[in-house]
């Protein structure tokens, strides 16, 4: 099964907020850390913001975080959110009979089985979770002086 970046970068900008904490982050600071385009980000926070895990803050000095507790982000409802469909073979959609072995395969009821122990695997986890510890994550994101992510921004700039 492979995630879109979509969903990659969604859980991404959650586990930066939530390595963050207080105040707020903005698209370009979070695009910085991890090297990523300011656009994707643009849409990706939108629909976190629809779905009531990001709050945003318009304006000068705007910027975002997280609009609930990460203790109270559950992974597996977040992928299941930004995934356009967790089929992993045509098959899957109700409305295909193109297979000529569907009225007695068991692959396709395999799949589904591996589909949802995948996803109670991530039910099991919320976003504090994966960033506990805290501190080698901010590190790593430049949110504290001398940050991995910091470091390397300026390498490439000097070289550009």
């Amino acid at each position: 099964m492979r995630l879109t970046v979509y969903t990659d970068f969604s859980l991404r900008v959650l586990m930066f907020l939530a390595v963050k904490g207080e105040g707020l982050a903005t698209i370009a600071e979070i695009a910085k850390a991890y090297g990523i385009s300011k656009n994707h980000l643009m849409k990706v926070t939108y629909q976190l913001g629809l779905a009531g895990y990001v709050e945003t803050v318009r304006g000068k000095g705007g910027g975002m975080r997280l609009a609930r507790r990460p203790e109270d982000i559950v992974l597996g409802e977040v992928v299941r959110r930004t995934e356009p469909d967790m089929m992993l073979v045509p098959c899957f959609a109700p409305d295909d009979s193109s297979c000529a072995i569907l009225p007695s395969c068991a692959l396709r009821g395999a799949l589904f089985r591996a589909r949802d122990a995948f996803l109670s695997a991530l039910d099991a986890s919320t976003l504090a979770d994966l960033v506990r510890p805290r501190a080698p994550l901010q590190s790593l994101l430049s949110l504290r002086p001398g940050g991995r992510a910091a470091e390397r921004i300026a390498r490439s700039a000097r070289r550009a």
